[in-house]
């Protein structure tokens, strides 16, 4: 992604940085620790051009070179205050929050949501046209047996209302395991796990996929 995003002249159009994977119709961008290098060049490049008075726009102006092709473009930012955060967030129209139902980790959410508004208000005030169709919290790693959890998950539903997915997505093993060999839970074998495990977490999965499928299909227009 950082060939598709930097400032000077090796920067390459997004198409080219485009791989294909083992599902059909479905692309990926990877990125490693040299996308890192964004975070450090864009304070310098704002410093000198107005590229990077405008770095929000970076990602956004890119993923529009290839806006016939795709449905949906996923981007998954790590839970941190920064440049790529904020260039992330400008080029979405749809926002998804992931929570443990712990209360530390209600706090730091609160917290980081909070002090990232105060950054988007700011780039909005320059120019910024951050859009969001939607923004919604997914519960995850949930154990439905801790007591503790599920009495966070039922206070955060009370004040989060319609915001909280309905479908939390379960803490299993099956996705641990899957995750040792690099595999989704959709590409492991169910015949490789203990079926009743295996079963819940695609349960479990498969509810939280359809309901963010909605929220786009809503946000499209589509009953």
């Amino acid at each position: 992604l950082y060939d598709a995003i930097r400032y000077d002249e090796k920067r390459q159009p997004i198409a080219d940085v485009i791989l294909p994977t083992n599902f059909p119709l479905l692309e990926i961008i990877p990125a490693n620790l040299e996308l890192q290098e964004y975070e450090f060049d864009t304070p310098l490049s704002m410093q000198t051009s107005n590229e990077g008075k405008r770095f929000y726009s970076r990602l956004g102006r890119s993923l529009e070179e290839v806006d016939d092709r795709f449905d949906v473009v996923i981007v998954d930012c790590p839970p941190q205050l920064g440049f790529l955060t904020l260039t992330a967030l400008t080029a979405s129209t749809s926002v998804l929050v992931t929570v443990h139902p712990q209360m530390l980790d209600l706090m730091s959410m609160s917290q980081f949501l909070l002090m990232l508004g105060n950054f988007v208000r700011s780039i909005r005030e320059k120019g910024a046209p951050v859009k969001i169709d939607w923004l919604r919290y997914l519960i995850t790693r949930y154990e439905p047996s801790d007591v503790p959890q599920t009495q966070m998950l039922g206070f955060m539903q009370s004040i989060l209302a319609e915001e909280i997915l309905k479908n939390p997505m379960v803490k299993s093993t099956a996705i641990s395991d899957a995750g040792l060999t690099k595999q989704t839970l959709y590409e492991v074998e169910r015949a490789n796990f203990n079926r009743d495990t295996y079963d819940r977490a695609i349960e479990a999965l498969d509810a939280a996929n359809f309901e963010i499928q909605g929220l786009l299909h809503r946000a499209w227009g589509r009953p």
